[in-house]
């Protein structure tokens, strides 16, 4: 929990916008939350004072490359990896996913298997599918629990084999919030020999990552995601990155993370990210007393960083608990996913409901009339909406909140839905 909300909101220029008069409420975090005014000055410091290409011999291009060496250990501090050229950055998750697998594919055979999931965005699906269909390889597909969109466990148990290559799998539903058991799905994969790559886009604005603990080979996420910039992270245990072979061009460095790292990057996304991680100290000040860390961090950086995860853990919690308990209650409501308020530890508050008989996109229409931003459709996890049956009818309309939200803001939300 937070000592000064009002002050955490101050730090979101966007949340200065009005509409009609009235203050913009933003539920659309899922997608893509409004950034910290530290990112934005950290991106405009550097193009405007530090901007340059890589590796040359004068003053900006040394700058830029001591900022990115800056960034990359900042982002191994939001993860807790071993050095920050573990982490490779790229355009955004997806990208660095389908670019990953094809490296994967690699070293795969036919009759290899992989086991993919229905609870999983798009982007931790297709990518793999494809490159399995290129090698030949068997694809196995995790079932879901559709009254409350769990993983079917059992299905992970009797799948993984001595075959099983690698384990596709989300840390978070980005459809519905569910928070899945990873530590149980690594041991198992990881009992067979298998790879395990994490989709961590959902968690990362919600929970605390240490891919360290949780012993993941692969780990992806997006710093849009967490109040930054337009910057994908991918996680790999170095022993990994230097064994797969890297899709790049010739006169690239093969050490790690310019091996994976195609073409130029956006340098300023970069800064932005270090914005963040300043934002996050900052954070850590103004929460309230907290048990301490399970486990050492690599830094003392990582260990405030952590710690204001943590905080926006048990803030996002208290209003979850609220808006469900509220939301379930208005008649007409179907809620999907988790929404016995005794299991929030087993999901983030992101909310999908379906009102009445209305069609997702007139429900957020609705809303968005009344000056309140919502999502509706698939959200790229349409293996999940087909298996609810409710794809070819619109999808869901999904609610995402954020540590900058207010139960102001929730009471807004539900006084429209009741009117």
């Amino acid at each position: 929990m937070f000592t000064h909300p009002d002050a955490i909101r101050a730090q979101f220029p966007a949340l200065r916008r009005t509409i009609n008069g009235r203050p913009l409420v933003f539920f659309d975090a899922p997608g893509g939350t409004q950034v910290t005014q530290r990112c934005v000055d950290f991106m405009t410091e550097y193009l405007i004072h530090h901007n340059a290409n890589t590796h040359g011999a004068f003053v900006t291009s040394q700058e830029t490359d001591a900022l990115l060496a800056v960034a990359h250990e900042a982002a191994a501090d939001f993860l807790n990896a071993r050095s920050g050229d573990e982490v490779v950055f790229g355009q955004n998750m997806t990208s660095l996913t389908f670019a990953l697998s094809r490296s994967v594919g690699r070293v795969l055979c036919a009759g290899d298997e992989i086991i993919l999931t229905r609870l999983d965005h798009d982007a931790n699906f297709t990518p793999w599918k494809m490159m399995a269909e290129e090698r030949g390889a068997r694809v196995r597909v995790v079932d879901v629990h559709p009254e409350d969109c769990t993983l079917v466990l059992e299905d992970f148990a009797r799948f993984c084999t001595a075959r099983t290559r690698l384990v596709a799998v989300g840390y978070v539903s980005n459809a519905v919030g569910t928070i899945n058991p990873l530590t149980e799905i690594i041991r198992m994969a990881h009992a067979v020999g298998a790879w395990v790559f994490v989709d961590a886009v959902a968690a990362a604005p919600h929970l605390p990552i240490d891919v360290q603990a949780l012993d993941a080979d692969f780990l992806a996420c997006s710093a849009y995601k967490f109040w930054g910039p337009h910057l994908g992270l991918l996680y790999g245990k170095r022993e990994l990155l230097e064994q797969l072979p890297a899709y790049k061009v010739r006169p690239a460095a093969d050490t790690l993370p310019d091996k994976f790292q195609t073409g130029t990057q956006s340098h300023e996304a970069a800064a932005g990210l270090i914005g963040v991680m300043e934002y996050l100290e900052w954070l850590a000040t103004q929460a309230e007393a907290l048990p301490p860390e399970p486990a050492p961090l690599r830094s003392a950086r990582a260990a405030v960083v952590h710690r204001a995860m943590r905080a926006i853990q048990a803030y996002e919690r208290d209003l979850a608990r609220y808006l469900i308990a509220q939301i379930t209650a208005i008649p007409g409501v179907r809620f999907f996913g988790i929404s016995d308020t005794s299991r929030l530890h087993e999901r983030v508050p992101t909310i999908a409901i379906r009102y009445r008989d209305e069609h997702p996109r007139h429900t957020a229409e609705r809303l968005a009339a009344q000056g309140i931003c919502v999502w509706d459709g698939n959200y790229y996890a349409i293996n999940l909406t087909e298996r609810l049956g409710v794809e070819a009818s619109g999808g869901m309309v999904r609610i995402g909140l954020t540590h900058y939200n207010t139960r102001a803001e929730v009471d807004r939300l539900l006084n429209a839905l009741e009117r």
